[in-house]
């Protein structure tokens, strides 16, 4: 079990919760959350949205009985945390974009943190899209090098794949699969990364709930992902 240090209501949906917690979690694992006995039966698998090597920041929407739950612990309460899992983002240097939409800019964070901390003279630009209310875009506006902000549209309108190195993505599949179709209609060479937020039960693998189809076979978004190449998640479609 471990100690919940904050839960901030971020805001009317979202809420940033802080764990004490021994980890190494990188940037783009998961942990599979849990804060009950028996019911609900399964662990919910949240993105990292910060970690150090003490504690970990998972920000989270309530969109159901396990997150109606978490939304309730307060400074004090203990969590069980199971993790961290998951192939992250991978390392990039050069001229990077990260795009999220929704729940998907949470793992973007630890994500421009950690790629500008090895590599400060890299160009972390990113790209947030929200339906209502923008949130922690201070936050993100201190860990990249430049921040647009899109509410209510399309963000992937607002980006231009031809000028960047390396594009990673996380948010709603049908996004991500416009960002890999405008990649491809443009000619963008920067190798496209996508964080898949398929519904998860166990987290290592074995149950197969969030198998997903790609053009090298059935892969498991939680073992083998969650993040893929694009061109490997949309490109036999």
């Amino acid at each position: 079990m471990s100690k919940i240090l904050e839960n901030q209501k971020i805001t009317e949906d979202f809420y940033l919760m802080k764990v004490e917690q021994d980890n190494d979690a990188s940037m783009g694992q998961f942990y599979m959350l849990r804060a009950w006995d028996k019911y609900p039966l399964l662990s919910r698998p949240i993105s990292v949205y910060d970690a150090d090597e003490k504690t970990v920041s998972f920000l989270y929407k309530v969109v159901g009985q396990g997150t109606e739950i978490f939304k309730e612990l307060k400074s004090g309460d203990e969590i069980t945390l199971d993790g961290p899992h998951g192939n992250g983002f991978p390392d990039a240097t050069g001229k990077i974009a990260l795009v999220g939409g929704g729940v998907g800019v949470a793992p973007l964070y630890l994500t421009a943190k950690k790629l500008k901390e090895a590599h400060p003279e890299a160009t972390v630009d990113m790209f947030l899209g929200f339906s209502g209310e923008a949130m922690l875009v201070d936050a993100y506006e201190a860990a990249a090098d430049s921040v647009t902000v899109n509410v209510g549209g399309f963000v992937t309108d607002d980006i231009d794949p031809t000028k960047y190195d390396v594009i990673m993505t996380c948010g709603p599949e049908i996004m991500m699969k416009v960002l890999y179709k405008k990649c491809v209609s443009v000619g963008a060479t920067a190798p496209l990364y996508v964080s898949m937020e398929n519904r998860m039960a166990c987290g290592i693998g074995a149950c197969l709930v969030c198998t997903c189809k790609t053009a090298n076979g059935n892969k498991r978004a939680c073992k083998d992902g969650p993040v893929m190449l694009g061109s490997e998640v949309f490109g036999n479609e």
